[in-house]
């Protein structure tokens, strides 16, 4: 029997995640930490990042071939969106594209929102693109909460330039919170959940545990998704939920351009190495 295999001799299920960049792959470890039977494909859409510049049509095509070449190319029987710009703007497109489940970032960060918060106030904090979009507002208010969203531009490069633990991540950490409190205090909202709506943000997540109000919970957009998927992937796919794991996870990594990059960043992503990155061509 081969390492792939289960005791019943089945296949492990194919998951496809893709992100425009780097930043999914914490979504990537948090389901590796869950799923630890399933084969994974990674797209990192990197020839064409950062999708947030982009228009929704652009958006939704790029996310469209991306889904595409998981599935066609990959034999991906499901599909996670690990992008919050594509979640937010393409989400219908790539559902659309593909034959599969596809699963994104939004809702189920705004769930995980619902459950932790007592006041029903939520503070969201993002890229400009994703809060642009009001993709978090919409689903949050959908569930009945108050939510005020803010664009928080300078944590992305602070974590590619590897700055996980700065004093200078740090500050900019608690200038941006001071700012989003002062606004919500202004507002009359009670926030007590703060939501990490960016892929990026995970790796931040200590920072922004000891930068917060006491009491206020915070939500990780990666570990929320992870284990939506959870809940909808081990009930379509019994492979999953049966059987000892294998002794190494079954992973590829794919990316449309600067290998290089994707395999010195990966690392820190994943908390692993992630080897070899395959580079593909998706077109124009």
């Amino acid at each position: 029997m081969s390492s792939s295999e289960n005791k019943t001799g089945a296949t492990p299920p194919t998951i496809g995640v893709f992100d425009s960049g780097f930043g999914g792959l914490t979504v990537l470890r948090a389901l590796l930490a869950r799923l630890p039977r399933a084969r994974f494909a990674f797209l990192g859409d990197t020839a064409r990042l950062p999708y947030g510049s982009k228009s929704r049509r652009t958006i939704a095509r790029y996310a469209a071939q991306s889904a595409q070449f998981l599935v066609r190319e990959q034999g991906a029987e499901f599909v996670v969106i690990a992008c919050n710009t594509a979640s937010a703007l393409a989400l219908d497109a790539i559902q659309d594209a593909v034959p599969v489940p596809v699963l994104g970032v939004i809702e189920p960060g705004a769930a995980a929102a619902r459950a932790a918060s007592v006041t029903g106030d939520v503070l969201v904090i993002a890229t400009a693109a994703t809060v642009e979009s009001h993709a978090y507002a919409t689903a949050c208010r959908a569930l009945g909460l108050r939510v005020l969203e803010k664009a928080c531009p300078l944590l992305v490069p602070l974590v590619e330039e590897g700055w996980i633990d700065h004093p200078v991540t740090a500050e900019v950490i608690r200038i941006y919170l001071a700012e989003l409190t002062a606004e919500a205090a202004a507002m009359g909202l009670n926030p007590d959940t703060l939501v990490l709506g960016c892929t990026h943000y995970p790796l931040l997540r200590s920072l922004f545990e000891r930068a917060v109000p006491a009491g206020m919970r915070v939500i990780d957009s990666a570990e929320s998704l992870a284990e939506t998927a959870v809940r909808l992937f081990n009930g379509r796919a019994a492979p999953l939920a049966a059987g000892p794991a294998p002794a190494e996870p079954l992973l590829r990594f794919f990316a449309t351009d600067s290998v290089e990059k994707f395999e010195r960043l990966g690392s820190r992503f994943l908390d692993r190495p992630v080897g070899n990155v395959e580079l593909v061509d998706l077109g124009g």
